[in-house]
């Protein structure tokens, strides 16, 4: 017992070490409750605030008939889908679900896995392994990092959007090796900017490499039109209101997915509620064009108030760079009833701390107009 007690008085002090650290360089994070009361409202601290840090674009979380579809998922199959999904968590909502997502994203095929962190750490190194390359924009997702590592394989990064950067890198390493993979969003989730699909696409087909991308915040807010990647993933927790990933693809690269994707074949299936609210939600999408279309308007209508450059999604970054910074101008708007989060340092690099702000559709334009009052002044 004594030795065992030494132990956790070395884990104890090894992480109060490290939090101090933390709490030194102004980084240390901390959960605070927070409860969603409508489309655009939350709870925080006993005060109700006026919400522009949410990812539910659509506000389609607190839809009628995404609840209903929940609710009678539940009452149909339960609240779990009860085993991975090569045992008995294959329901039937998540057959259609992946039938109508492939159908959306133009592929063949599709495979929902139980969150987009894991569709990206099962999905990669699938693919992908020891001594193959991997490309991807320096400012990817960290998922989409996480499993370029767990893959094995070599990892290049390019400088953020930067075509001729990634193409120097092919050039240099390409014939290296067997496979190659090339990662990006398609709408950065700190920054709010789009990916160079069409280039980046061009640049694959010319050095023999696949294409893989990561839609999650593209999914129900920016028009689908024609995406040219091989491989595109997504998740249903924020444009759909749900929760859960997604790969489409070609069939045969989803049937590949599914025997070796191992955080899929070792997790339990997706929740019958989650799925079935998920594709209600892009049922809703398909006949409500005008809401999609809003957070990406009323974003725009946010950037030309305080004349930073158009919005290109429903997320704008105001970049202040000290994380103290960040912190204080946060903390002010929370006083002014908004609540808008402050990103620091390592979710985003050294010294571009910001303010990252997102719009929904729920949201007026005299909400936009008084946020934007609210950081002029700052």
């Amino acid at each position: 017992m004594d030795d065992q007690r030494k132990v956790e008085r070395s884990i104890d002090a090894y992480a109060t070490g490290k939090l101090e650290a933390l709490e030194a360089a102004g980084l240390r994070r901390t959960l605070i409750e927070t409860d969603r009361t409508d489309t655009i409202h939350v709870v925080r601290n006993g005060r109700t605030l006026l919400s522009f840090c949410c990812n539910d674009y659509l506000n389609l979380s607190h839809h009628p008939e995404v609840k209903r579809a929940a609710r009678d998922a539940i009452e149909r199959l339960g609240t779990g889908a009860g085993a991975s999904r090569l045992v008995t968590g294959n329901h039937s909502i998540l057959v259609a679900l992946e039938t109508k997502l492939a159908a959306i994203k133009g592929t063949e095929a599709c495979l929902v896995f139980g969150s987009g962190y894991l569709a990206n750490l099962g999905t990669i190194p699938a693919l992908v392994g020891p001594d193959d390359l991997i490309v991807l924009d320096e400012l990817a997702h960290a998922c989409m990092h996480g499993g370029a590592k767990l893959s094995g394989a070599i990892i290049e990064s390019f400088k953020h959007n930067d075509v001729d950067a990634a193409r120097a890198i092919l050039a240099r390493n390409r014939t290296k090796h067997a496979r190659c993979l090339l990662l990006t969003e398609t709408i950065f989730s700190m920054d709010g900017d789009r990916a160079p699909l069409t280039e980046l696409a061009a640049l694959a087909q010319e050095f023999d490499a696949w294409f893989m991308t990561d839609d999650a915040h593209g999914l129900g807010v920016i028009p689908e039109g024609s995406n040219p990647a091989d491989i595109q993933m997504g998740t249903l927790s924020k444009g759909a209101g749900s929760y859960g990933g997604y790969v489409c693809a070609s069939r045969s690269v989803i049937d590949l997915l599914i025997n070796r994707a191992r955080s899929f074949i070792y997790s339990t299936g997706l929740a019958p509620a989650s799925a079935a609210a998920a594709l209600t939600a892009l049922q809703v999408m398909e006949r409500d064009p005008a809401m999609c279309a809003r957070p990406l308007a009323l974003a725009r209508g946010f950037t030309n108030a305080l004349n930073l450059p158009d919005a290109q999604s429903a997320i704008v970054p105001v970049v202040l760079g000290d994380a103290a910074r960040a912190m204080a101008a946060s903390k002010a708007l929370e006083r002014d009833g908004f609540l808008v989060i402050a990103i620091r340092p390592p979710t985003v690099p050294v010294d571009t701390a910001r303010l990252r702000v997102t719009f929904t559709a729920g949201h007026s334009e005299a909400d936009v107009a008084r946020l934007a009052d609210a950081v002029a002044k700052l």
